[in-house]
């Protein structure tokens, strides 16, 4: 997931999706035949409020749909509640979602532990818990947990991508690993170090750090100092960004690779300097706004239409925001499959039923499948380098490097 610089979440509220992000809304309605009402969670603000930016272009989206009629004749009330970057909150605001705001099905919530938290609850109301904005293979387990659906590429898969493009590219060169000490940089170092098996003995030196660390350049002068011919960094892109610009900084030119979540030209490349991140490699599924590549490219033509129409923010650049958008894109994309049932047991047989379906904002050829079976909507991804403009794919999109998770 692409990400922006920090959004407060106080400064979007005149533009939320039919008033829905108040966060003492309350209806007793039950759900209409003129309404689908949908849940979700998010950290407007704390720590990790840059990914906020998610629920908000999700609201704006659902303002689209509603301002051309909505779906099979239904508006959309989109109710986000902030969990102040605690997951802790997550299952009580997800509760009081489906029990005082009568959602039909929780949608995009971010975050691993968060979701985590709220599964079990959720599957045992049997309420859908959809295209979880995480990429924890834990989250789309179908057999175990069939209620709840992830969307994007797993992130052991992607860790697994980087330790086999380093194989194929750079064999026997020496790695040092600078990881985020949670949930999310845990499981993608973890599937580096599964795709690496016993060349691990490459890795140097690894080191974990908080979201917060104030001691980056301290980090990364121990990387250096090691001797490494590759460096990994698995992160939010504001660190990222500080990372790339320290180590160009210390004159220290390894090759660098970026996990997706980080790899934003807007809020990272651009940040370190162009020319500190020239070379940079990661994995995408997603365009990036921010990239002139897709200057002349209808659906971002149409992208950048609905960010000055719906969604006013000053950056139109935002990847957190297109992530938001194309989640919607696709959810909305399975309640018109739901045709005139919108039961919580349709809307999950429609879910697990996407053949082929590719995001107008998805990289060319990035596809969505799913089945009853098989839960992880999103398996493909693209390697890409920063030529310090642009990002260039180059190689196959890829999907061999993707375990079968949710088959569990």
């Amino acid at each position: 997931m692409r990400v922006t610089g920090r959004l407060l979440f106080v400064s979007m509220i005149a533009f939320a999706s039919l008033g829905a992000m108040s966060q003492q809304q309350h209806s007793d309605q039950s759900a209409s035949a003129n309404e689908i009402r949908i849940g979700n969670v998010m950290p407007y603000s704390g720590p990790l409020s840059e990914f906020g930016a998610i629920g908000q272009a999700e609201a704006a989206y659902f303002d689209m749909v509603n301002a051309r009629g909505g779906i099979n004749g239904r508006k959309i009330r989109f109710i986000t509640r902030d969990d102040n970057s605690d997951p802790g909150n997550a299952l009580e605001l997800t509760r009081n979602l489906v029990e005082k705001d009568d959602v039909h099905l929780m949608f995009g919530s971010f975050g691993t532990p968060g979701n985590l938290a709220a599964r079990w609850y959720l599957n045992e109301k049997k309420v859908p818990q959809l295209f979880v904005a995480s990429g924890d293979e834990e989250l789309s387990q179908a057999k175990a947990f069939p209620w709840t659906m992830g969307w994007q590429p797993s992130y052991r898969a992607e860790g697994r991508i980087y330790a086999n493009y380093i194989q194929a590219y750079y064999p026997g060169k020496k790695i040092v690993v600078l990881w985020q000490n949670d949930q999310f940089g845990r499981m993608l170092y973890k599937g580096i170090q599964e795709g690496l098996g016993e060349l691990n003995r490459l890795v140097l030196v690894d080191i974990a750090f908080d979201i917060n660390d104030e001691h980056l350049d301290g980090h990364v002068s121990i990387l250096r100092r090691a001797g490494a011919d590759i460096f990994v960094f698995l992160g939010v892109p504001s660190t990222a960004s500080k990372v790339i610009k320290l180590a160009a900084s210390m004159k220290w030119r390894p090759v660098v690779i970026v996990n997706d979540a980080s790899a934003s030209i807007a809020n990272a490349m651009a940040p370190a300097g162009l020319e500190n991140s020239a070379g940079v490699i990661s994995a995408a599924f997603l365009k990036d706004p921010s990239d002139p590549a897709w200057k002349d490219d209808p659906a971002m033509k149409d992208w950048f239409a609905f960010m000055d129409k719906y969604h006013h923010v000053e950056s139109t650049n935002n990847s957190a925001a297109l992530y938001g958008y194309a989640a919607a894109e696709a959810l909305t994309q399975v309640l018109k499959q739901c045709g005139d049932d919108l039961s919580r047991e349709n809307i999950m047989r429609q879910a697990a039923s996407l053949k082929a379906y590719q995001s107008s904002v998805a990289l060319p050829n990035i596809r969505m499948n799913t089945s009853p079976a098989s839960y992880l909507p999103i398996r493909q991804m693209r390697l890409v380098q920063f030529d310090g403009r642009s990002w260039q794919p180059f190689g196959e999109v890829i999907e061999t490097a993707f375990t079968e998770g949710a088959a569990r």
